[in-house]
């Protein structure tokens, strides 16, 4: 696990996307893929002591694009709210996850994993497809 895993998962989720041919795109994208950079961070910057390895999985639906973000780190962490007038500018990373999340229409929950770490599970609404165009005569 190494700082370089944010972008590799960005340009993974990003082409896996693409290849599925989901309505992913514009502000969904961008908040996906922050929501993404910022799980990877915490993951590399606080679970690597107890966890060499990290895992991405994402899944589509029919109305939901899901991301998972695991690490064998048994600590579940809380959104830090940002205190007026402190100078530290981490333990952030969750609020704004929370926020993206919540302005999207979507959920944010963590969970154990059956080997005593956790994952951190976001699932954001798609928008509906466009009405199919029936072929030409």
């Amino acid at each position: 696990m190494h700082e370089s895993s944010v972008p590799r998962a960005r340009r993974a989720v990003r082409d896996l996307v693409g290849r599925r041919g989901a309505p992913v795109v514009g502000e969904l994208m961008d908040g996906l893929l922050l929501v993404l950079s910022e799980l990877v961070t915490n993951a590399v910057r606080h679970a690597a002591l107890l966890s060499a390895e990290i895992g991405v999985e994402i899944s589509l639906d029919a109305g939901r694009i899901r991301l998972g973000v695991e690490d064998g780190h048994p600590y579940r962490p809380a959104a830090l709210a940002a205190v007026p007038g402190h100078d530290h500018t981490g333990g952030r990373g969750l609020l704004l996850v929370k926020a993206v999340v919540a302005e999207a229409g979507g959920s944010c929950e963590t969970e154990r994993t059956a080997f005593g770490g956790k994952v951190v599970r976001v699932a954001l609404p798609l928008p509906p497809l466009p009405p199919s165009v029936p072929p030409a005569r």
